[in-house]
This record gives structure tokens, sequence and C-alpha cells, in this order.
């Protein structure tokens, strides 16, 4: 599997120090934003596999930054783990609705943590692996010329 890539999009820095180490036992890279608006040029950048988004967050919430990556043909596949002090089956809802993967409520259990990253990285990267195939397959498709 290649190396993988998480966004830590959090305005909190002791959230986002919590985080980076509960994530150094895994094998990735790890780049940090710390509004929502920073967390979209990030993306952009680092392009990354997976962002942990926090909901509450100055510029855009995590909401508006997640229906914007989910609408984005370039980035609809990043997987999006939101982790938030917010709690309610209403915020949850709402989560869901703008196109998070999972959620995760603070305060942060790292076995739970730990879990969620490895099975969406894990996700993630068997969704890339499909996409290649259905390129590679319509590529020789493309190559035998019409069908008869």
């Amino acid at each position: 599997m290649p190396k993988s890539k998480i966004l830590i999009a959090d305005d909190n820095l002791p959230n986002v120090e919590l985080l980076e180490a509960y994530l150094a036992e895994m094998d990735c890279e790890i780049a940090v934003a710390a509004d929502g608006q920073e967390t979209l040029d990030k993306v952009a950048e680092f392009q990354p596999d997976l962002v942990l988004l926090d909901i509450m967050m100055p510029k855009l919430s995590g909401f508006e930054v997640c229906k914007a990556l989910k609408k984005d043909p370039a980035t609809k596949q990043i997987m999006i783990l939101m982790v938030t002090a917010l709690d309610e089956p209403g915020d949850i809802e709402r989560a869901l609705a703008a196109g998070c993967n999972d959620f995760l409520s603070k305060p942060i259990n790292k076995f739970a943590l730990l879990i969620r990253v490895k099975n969406m990285l894990e996700l993630r990267h068997v969704v890339d692996e499909l996409e290649q195939l259905k390129r590679y397959i319509d590529g020789v498709e493309d190559s035998l010329g019409p069908k008869h």
C-alpha cells in the first residue's frame, strides 16, 4: 500500500498535537490546517487520502469544507472523518448530509481513531485501485476498436 497522506484540520493546537501523537505509530505523511479556507488550500496542495476535519473552525465550518470537497470531482474520493466536540444527533446527521464518511466525537479514543483511520485509508486505496483498473479496461476496450 502506498504511503498515506492525512490532513488534520483543526483550529485548536492541543487537539492537533494529540491527533499527531496518536497517528505517530502509523506510517503516513501528515499536514495541518488551522481553518476552513486553509483546509481547502492544503487539500489542493497536499492531496491527502484522508482529512480529519473539525466542524467548528474559523472562516469555513467543517460542514462547508466537507460539502466543497465532496462536490468537486477532483476531491470527492478523499475520505473525511469528522472529529468534533459536537455529538448531538442533529450534528451527526448534518455531517453525514455534508458527505463525511465517518464521525468521531471528542474526547478522542485513540483505539477508535486508529481503527477508523486504518479502515478508511484501506478503503481509499481499494477505491483508487478500482479506478485504475477501470481506466485500464476502458483503454483496452478503446484499443480494440468499435464493438460488433
